[in-house]
């Protein structure tokens, strides 16, 4: 399997992160961004969007980190990472969910905007990431993770973002639970750290 990379992307991060705990094999083929390879036919081919990551699995060909990080678990992950229960997988999805939207638009938002550079507004980025982390921190305060009682790929689709949320000036000292939260997924058997 290859997966179409960039170490800095936090979406690509929570692929390799999740196939790294549950002890799948990826090759990994980076993608210059700078110089425009994702832009470029060979690419777009793979994924129309021009957006890593992107998973090539024999003929399938999967791009969002979402919907990677469904299929490998459904795949190969076994049920410990993808339930086979309709309301299990629905918790597991709504995280989904936020990882696509609230993380992206708060923390990812305020990460590109320090780190590369991004032309966004700041200040909407930060209250963004203050909601989502306040919103966090209380269901992390009753539940050890984000769904169904264990270790899922909503944690590994969440995880990324707050991590690097220092990156994007987002202090994450007022979030007690979401930081007890990351070092629970920091002892994991497999964890790989952020590159």
């Amino acid at each position: 399997m290859k997966l179409y990379d960039l170490t800095a992307s936090g979406n690509c991060y929570k692929v390799r992160l999740f196939a790294a705990l549950a002890h799948i094999d990826l090759e990994l083929v980076g993608v210059d961004l700078a110089a425009g390879e994702h832009r470029q036919a060979p690419f777009l081919a793979l994924n129309p969007l021009g957006q890593v990551p992107v998973l090539v699995d024999g003929s399938r060909v999967l791009r969002d980190a979402q919907a990677i990080l469904v299929y490998l678990a459904g795949a190969y992950g076994g049920l410990a990472w993808w339930p086979s229960e309709p309301a299990a997988q629905a918790e597991v999805v709504q995280w989904l969910s936020t990882a696509a939207n609230e993380v992206q638009h708060g923390l990812c938002a305020a990460r590109l905007v320090d780190r590369f550079g991004y032309a966004l507004d700041k200040q909407v980025a930060l209250d963004k990431a203050h909601a989502l982390l306040a919103v966090l921190d209380g269901h992390l305060a009753q539940h050890d993770w984000l769904a169904i009682g264990r270790p899922t790929i909503a944690d590994c689709a969440v995880y990324p973002y707050v991590l690097l949320a220092p990156e994007g000036g987002v202090d994450l000292g007022a979030y007690p639970h979401v930081q007890r939260w990351m070092s629970r997924i920091q002892a994991l058997p497999g964890y790989l750290p952020a590159e």
